[in-house]
């Protein structure tokens, strides 16, 4: 067999058990996400070998990985900063910072030198509101002062993830930090998602009659796909990770006119391509990395930490709304999801995390997004757990609302 024929049975075998993990997932009211990189690891070494991660493989998955930043930026507007008030801000803000404070403390007591400390502490303040957003408007309490809190603070969240993520790939070059080289990475990240997110946004806003200007239908999907591959090339040329130019090029794209045409239209790009990302993801794992007593109590303490950081860090944030209402924001911000597992393939391919340390970083952002749910709807006082119309894309899977 040549090698054409290899690599194609080798994308349709993935793309087939991506779709039946995910149908297998749903019907058990667990989020497809976790379908497909199930699919992965039954493909992988851990069973049956059939999918060998080769170049081509990480190529579709890299790029997977790109256009779901992308699509993830376009439902997030600078302009609902503005709408969000004071607690969603202090809600998002304490949700990043408690978070890496004992991610990244863990990982310094598990004998992680400080940069790769922080890269752990990264994967800890990954927060997927898609989750949370399903089970919220399944039930139908998107207008509680919790549900418009979460979604809020979930925008804030993502910006300052992609942030701190800028700063912690950047350091990953040297094994010490120092003050000066803390500081150019520090500014070099700020001004980047700075530059996009105030400047471009604005840029792009004005420029939606352009985008229709060519005599393709499609010039503003083509337009916005050549901003997000490029971006993501500039981010990676500054030493970020390529999916913090696509999630601000997606940002940038949401403030456009044709923002919901761009999302439907997007829609066909991520079913084709997203679904590599999480199979190539599966199937990188090792689950004998989890077959021994002490690997099983790391990622019980890795999970606790990761709920912890949320519960309390969010809550907190939340107290003014009074103890419940506190503890439904904390909960409803607990899933890593998609952006959780993102950071892990960045710290395994940067050679940031070992074996060990990317299946726990996954099998945690998989039970935080397997977890929350339920809890979340028990405290709202509700049963419903249907998928809703409300898409993210690996995460919920019905339509986008018209």
């Amino acid at each position: 067999m040549d090698h054409g024929t290899e690599v194609l049975l080798g994308l349709f075998v993935m793309f087939v058990a991506a779709q039946v993990g995910a149908e297998i997932a749903q019907r058990l009211k667990l989020p497809s996400v976790v379908g497909k990189i199930a699919a992965g690891c039954v493909l992988g070494s851990s069973f049956l070998g059939w999918a060998q991660v080769t170049e081509p493989f990480e190529l579709l998955a890299e790029l997977g990985a790109v256009f779901l930043l992308f699509s993830v930026g376009l439902e997030t507007r600078l302009e609902e900063l503005k709408k969000v008030g004071r607690v969603s801000a202090l809600v998002g803000v304490a949700g990043v910072v408690l978070p890496f404070l004992l991610g990244a403390g863990w990982a310094v007591l598990s004998n992680y030198n400080t940069p790769k400390a922080a890269f752990v502490g990264a994967a800890f303040v990954a927060t997927s509101a898609g989750i949370t957003a399903r089970v919220l408007q399944g039930m139908g309490v998107l207008n509680r002062i919790e549900s418009r809190v979460i979604l809020g603070a979930a925008v804030i969240d993502d910006i300052l993830a992609m942030l701190l993520l800028g700063v912690v790939t950047a350091l990953q070059g040297g094994e010490g930090i120092n003050l000066s080289s803390l500081l150019v990475v520090l500014l070099q990240a700020v001004g980047f998602v700075a530059l996009i997110a105030l400047v471009g946004t604005k840029v792009m806003r004005r420029s939606s009659p352009l985008l229709e200007a060519p005599i393709n239908p499609l010039s503003p999907l083509s337009i916005s796909l050549a901003v997000c591959i490029g971006l993501a090339a500039a981010a990676s040329y500054l030493g970020l990770a390529a999916i913090i130019g696509a999630f601000l090029a997606g940002m940038a794209a949401a403030e456009t006119r044709q923002r919901h045409t761009l999302e439907k239209q997007l829609q066909p790009i991520t079913a084709l391509l997203v679904p590599f990302f999480f199979v190539v993801t599966g199937a990188k794992i090792n689950l004998g990395d989890l077959g021994s007593a002490s690997a099983l109590s790391a990622l019980l303490v890795v999970t606790l930490l990761a709920i912890a950081g949320k519960v309390l860090g969010c809550g907190g944030g939340a107290a003014s709304l009074g103890r419940k209402s506190a503890l439904i924001v904390g909960v409803g911000m607990v899933p890593r999801g998609e952006v959780g597992i993102i950071v892990a393939s960045l710290g395994l391919q940067a050679g940031v995390f070992s074996g060990n340390m990317y299946t726990l970083i996954i099998a945690m952002s998989l039970l935080t997004s397997v977890i929350a749910p339920p809890v979340l709807s028990a405290l709202l006082g509700g049963k419903n757990l249907e998928p809703s119309p409300l898409r993210v894309e690996g995460l919920g899977d019905g339509k986008s609302p018209p």
